[in-house]
Order: structure tokens, then sequence, then C-alpha cells
């Protein structure tokens, strides 16, 4: 159930977009923006101020691949498995990610919500590979030894924040 302030927040949205359902993708991705995935209360919620079928609005949700209805951490770390980034070892790079994190295949977010580790199968940065993302700033030529300075450093970030 959406509270106010969430009902309040989703309304400016679709009002900066006029409620022009032909706008439906780009209200997403603000909605996106906001909550780091589409909560389904918002994507109701949405559908109903836009008049449109709840089944367009989850459709249009699981066909894009950029959209999530999982929630994501604070940060998500995007690694390369393309053919330039995959050839220049960034299985290694994934690897020290997700044992650093205590994550796996399956389990993508950190419980703190800090993290959200995906694989990307180009992130369009062949020159810089094996090359992350995170919140898309580019990292290139990333080692394990790179991914673990990156890990603390954002690690740093969250404590100074605090």
């Amino acid at each position: 159930m959406l509270n106010q302030d969430e009902m309040k927040k989703l309304d400016n949205i679709l009002l900066s977009y006029d409620y022009n359902k032909a706008l439906i993708i780009t209200i997403m991705q603000e909605v996106q923006k906001e909550y780091r995935y589409l909560p389904e209360d918002a994507l109701r919620y949405i559908a109903k101020k836009l008049n449109i079928s709840e089944a367009k609005v989850y459709g249009i949700a699981t066909f894009y691949e950029n959209f999530s209805l999982e929630p994501k951490g604070k940060y998500v770390v995007k690694i390369c498995n393309g053919t330039a980034c995959h050839v220049r070892k960034s299985d290694p790079i994934l690897k020290e990610f997700r044992d650093r994190l205590g994550l796996s295949e399956t389990k993508v977010t950190t419980d703190d919500m800090i993290f959200t580790v995906e694989t990307v199968s180009c992130l369009g940065a062949c020159g810089l590979a094996p090359v992350c993302t995170v919140n898309e700033k580019v990292y290139p030529s990333m080692t394990p030894e790179k991914a673990q300075d990156l890990i603390k450093k954002l690690k740093e970030d969250i404590s100074n924040e605090n």
C-alpha cells in the first residue's frame, strides 16, 4: 500500500509528463530512478492514473531488461560479460565482487541493500575492457584487485554518510 508521500511523489512524476500514457516507458524509468526498482503498488497506481490496464504496465516492466521488479541496492554494479570483456578476464572480476560481498548468481543484492551485482551482455565500452559500472559510472580496465579497492571505497563512502 502506498502512503500519501509516495502517492504525491508518483503524482509529481506523472504530472511532469502531463499524465501522457504514450510516455509510459519514460514515466516508469523515472519511478525506477526514484525507488531503484518498480514497486508493484507503484505500477498499479500508475496504471490507474493513466487509465491503462495493469497487464499492459506489467508487460512493459517485464519486457524491457532495464526494468526491475526486485529491489536493488544503493550501488548497482554491472559487470560486462561481452566478448571483449570476457576475453580480457571479466569472470575473475565478477567472482571477486560476489565473494567480497557474499553474493552469488542467485543472490544478487546484499541483505543491507547497499550492493547489487549484475552481469550485462555489453556496456558498449569494449576499448576499456574489462569494464564495470557502478550506478552508470564507468570503471575501465578492471582487475580483481581494483574491484577490492572499489568495494572498499564505496563502503567508506557509506560510512562517511552516516
